[in-house]
């Protein structure tokens, strides 16, 4: 008795579909018992692929959502660091805006070219008080990118720092009337009072407390501003509550309240030969140099957080760190130590930056350079020198070369 074998080049394509892949010759015989022992075989193989089949599928099904989640957190990401580098890249290249955000990109192009100068503003300044520190909070699209993707210290201060110079550039020109849509501040209260506005501790200070007055001029009209900012900078994020989200929104909220919160009152006198019998006063927004000046001082103090019980909120990470509040800047991962470059983190290292070799701050050689040492060097720049005052009005200066000696980072 001869039994026949077929082979098979797919057997897993072949099991799939229930079929026997053996077979027999016609004309020969086979016992029952070798029969059911075939049948039994082949049963059970096709038993296992029928199960590992029906476990690629969840697995498949599991991939498949993560990838999802994945995509849409990628997306958002995308988003929400297009507003800081490039806003009005984020109108030509996303498709699928929706809300406040797209009626802006969509209505309002001179809204728009205000809110990009606000985050060259927010940038200008970023760098500035950033300037003699590891990160030097660079402008490169590759590293920003990288460090935006993070909820770092620095990525904090980045979304402050940008939603208070969008709030800044918006209300500064609504003041100038370069925008159409809104006009300067003009309140209408007399005396001692704020009107509808909420008194806070810096408003008291800034207030007028002797003699009559009464609002008048063209004030800073911060409340345009300040709701345009929240428009285009959380529209992405308005109905998420994950720990990201919430880090972001409320470090966009922090760089807003460094304006609005601290506004000054400035007043001009009114009366016959110079008296002061009446003073007109209105709102100013306070220089952005004291806004970023505030914001690193929160920078320096931020709490790090982790998501609450309710998925809704966040709290300290420690049980004796204090709770922040609106005015602070909060994070919820450690910041890497950009000594090195580090494509993953955006680092770009130290290497090359100029230090002070006699300093024992940030900017010291020991600390910017991070311990790898230093080479010092002489250089010749050029400066303005013997400068003269002509009539009327001009002033002249020679250029002159000094030495100058410069430590650079190894």
């Amino acid at each position: 008795m001869t039994l026949r074998r077929e082979r098979s080049t797919d057997f897993l394509r072949e099991a799939r579909f229930g079929r026997s892949r053996v077979s027999w010759r016609i004309g020969t015989k086979v016992s029952p018992r070798r029969r059911r022992q075939l049948n039994d075989e082949n049963g059970f193989r096709e038993d296992l692929l029928g199960r590992a089949d029906r476990a690629a599928r969840y697995e498949d099904r599991a991939t498949r959502r993560k990838l999802y989640v994945e995509s849409w957190n990628a997306s958002m990401g995308t988003v929400g660091n297009q507003v800081v580098m490039d806003p009005m890249l984020i109108c030509k290249k996303t498709r699928r805006l929706k809300g406040k955000m797209a009626d802006i990109c969509r209505k309002e192009p001179s809204l728009l070219k205000e809110i990009a100068r606000g985050v060259q503003v927010g940038t200008k300044e970023c760098q500035y008080q950033f300037r003699n520190r590891r990160w030097n909070c660079t402008t490169m699209r590759r590293s920003l990118r990288k460090i935006l993707l993070r909820d770092t210290r620095e990525t904090g201060f980045v979304n402050a720092i940008t939603a208070a110079g969008v709030t800044y550039a918006v209300t500064r020109a609504c003041t100038m009337g370069h925008l159409v849509e809104c006009s300067c501040d003009k309140m209408t209260a007399k005396g001692n009072r704020l009107g509808k506005l909420t008194r806070t501790a810096e408003m008291e200070k800034s207030l007028p407390t002797e003699g009559d007055w009464e609002w008048g001029g063209c004030g800073d009209n911060v409340k345009f501003g300040f709701k345009k900012s929240r428009d285009f900078m959380d529209a992405p994020y308005r109905k998420r509550s994950d720990i990201k989200t919430l880090v972001k929104l409320h470090n966009n909220n922090a760089g807003r309240l460094a304006i609005r919160d601290f506004m000054s009152t400035e007043c001009k006198c009114h009366g016959l030969s110079g008296s002061c019998t009446v003073r007109t006063c209105w709102r100013k927004m306070p220089a952005f140099r004291d806004v970023g000046n505030r914001l690193k001082e929160s920078f320096d103090g931020a709490a790090k957080v982790i998501p609450s019980n309710d998925g809704h909120s966040f709290i300290t990470e420690g049980p004796t760190i204090k709770p922040p509040d609106r005015f602070d800047l909060i994070y919820s991962e450690d910041s890497p130590d950009f000594c090195k470059p580090n494509r993953k983190t955006g680092s770009l290292g130290t290497q090359g930056r100029r230090c002070n070799s006699t300093s024992q701050g940030v900017d010291g050689c020991e600390l910017l350079c991070c311990g790898r040492g230093y080479d010092t060097r002489v250089v010749k720049e050029k400066i303005s020198c013997e400068c003269r005052f002509r009539w009327c009005c001009e002033v002249t200066c020679n250029t002159c070369l000094v030495k100058k000696t410069v430590n650079t980072c190894r």
